[in-house]
């Protein structure tokens, strides 16, 4: 659905992270290897990361940050009121573009039709076109492995630029701890 990037996020106790890689591709061509598709957020409490239209992304992130402020950061309160706007704006439903958000306490996934999913395991996410080679990673490697956070997220990621040609190695990672 969206080529060229990949966003992990991975929500531990005491603990969020959240990581992308830097490829940006149109068409069958790479424009960009060094882009940034993540960001902290409210005072720095809220870490987001986005797949899809570069310019979909940045009004996401926008309208966002003022659900945040309103509810002062209250994540899950912000995410629902998000996502009642999105469903409701006939603009925004053509917007082509996906979001990662989460604190320490929520991980929520918000698609492009105003959808609003929380994992299943209430802690790893992905999106993108190589979203699911970096959770089946993140997964194996928090299952079988004693990795910190922040390094299980950036060797999942490693993985995904392997395996997918939309996503590429040049990762960055951010994180919130106690």
């Amino acid at each position: 659905m969206f080529d060229a990037t990949t966003i992990l996020a991975y929500k531990g106790q005491g603990q969020a992270v959240i990581g992308g890689d830097g490829q940006v591709t149109f068409g069958n061509t790479v424009l960009k290897g060094n882009a940034t598709k993540i960001r902290t957020l409210y005072k720095d409490q809220i870490l987001a990361g986005f797949a899809g239209s570069t310019a979909d992304a940045f009004n996401l992130f926008d309208m966002f940050e003022t659900h945040l402020e309103t509810t002062k950061g209250d994540l899950l309160k912000a995410v629902i009121a998000f996502s009642k706007e999105w469903r409701k704006d006939k603009v925004l439903r053509r917007l082509e573009a996906m979001m990662i958000v989460l604190n320490k306490e929520h991980i929520f996934i918000l698609s492009g039709t105003g959808d609003v999913v929380e994992p299943e395991d209430g802690s790893i996410a992905s999106i993108g076109s190589g979203g699911n080679f970096a959770i089946s990673a993140a997964r194996a490697l928090a299952k079988h492995s004693d990795l910190k956070p922040i390094d299980l997220v950036k060797e999942s990621l490693m993985i995904a630029g392997e395996l997918c040609i939309y996503t590429n190695q040049n990762i960055k990672i951010l994180e919130i701890e106690d």
